[in-house]
């Protein structure tokens, strides 16, 4: 067990608190708590890099906690009329498809390590902002106006992108065609 491992799992933990805050009208703690989660993202990967701290559980665990988080928030954010549902079941129905294609090549007896490709990294980056000016907008009483739209859009976009990316790699290394990796 690692620093790094020990403060990926604090972010598992946060995640009840940060969707308890928010169904709770709490939004200064929901506002608190997703910044410390997306702090400790970076530290964990600071850590890891700078001293060698690397596991495999980590890599697994790293993009769990934070797919957990942004997916809960999401989702509970749509469900109180503060992002679009589409976007919602869009950044949802992507990361499920994605867990199901690597679940799938495992089965099948063709197993797919996944890293983050690029366009995937600036979609997480995305949703991260957008999240934040939304919890920000309700717990400081702002308003983003076009900034808000056009972060929404954006996410959008670059979820679809992802996700179809990601199709691509996926159906490449199934037929033989790729690395063994889908990568960015």
């Amino acid at each position: 067990m690692t620093i790094p491992n020990l403060i990926t799992i604090m972010r598992f933990l946060l995640v009840p608190g940060v969707v308890y805050a928010l169904l709770s009208e709490r939004m200064e703690w929901a506002f608190i708590g997703f910044v410390i989660a997306g702090v400790s993202d970076g530290v964990d990967g600071f850590i890891a890099r700078h001293f060698h701290q690397h596991s495999e559980l980590g890599a697994y665990l790293d993009p769990v906690a934070d797919k957990l988080l942004l997916a809960s928030v999401f989702v509970v954010l749509g469900f109180m009329g503060e992002l679009p549902l589409w976007l919602v079941v869009a950044a949802v129905a992507r990361d499920g498809l994605i867990v199901s294609a690597v679940l799938l090549s495992s089965v099948m007896g063709n197993p797919v390590k996944v890293q983050p490709l690029m366009v995937s990294k600036a979609n997480t980056a995305v949703q991260i902002v957008l999240v934040i000016a939304v919890l920000a907008a309700l717990t400081f009483d702002l308003e983003f106006g076009w900034f808000g739209d056009a972060l929404e859009y954006l996410s959008g976009l670059l979820t679809v992108a992802s996700a179809a990316a990601y199709l691509v790699a996926w159906l490449r290394h199934m037929n033989g065609y790729g690395e063994t990796d889908i990568q960015g």
